[in-house]
């Protein structure tokens, strides 16, 4: 879960896979203000969840209801991307 580092910060990152964690790369690449939507949670039924970067260290979350995703698959493109 490596997002796109060199293109941050961003405003906004919507991931499509279910997430049985948040990604740290991905919360470190919003910036201040920014928002994340994410699948989450470790059963097959995910709670959709709305994360708001705060600063540095605080994000807000909000959950917004059970969703089902296919699972977030862990790895780098063979591109290196």
């Amino acid at each position: 879960y490596l997002g796109l580092p060199r293109y941050a910060p961003f405003d906004k990152i919507i991931v499509t896979a279910g997430a049985s964690e948040i990604p740290k790369e991905l919360v470190n690449q919003l910036k201040q203000g920014g928002i994340m939507v994410i699948p989450y949670g470790s059963e097959d039924i995910k709670d959709m969840i709305k994360l708001t970067k705060i600063d540095e260290k605080n994000v807000k979350i909000e959950k917004h209801g059970k969703f089902s995703f296919v699972p977030f698959v862990k790895g780098v493109n063979k591109n290196g991307n």
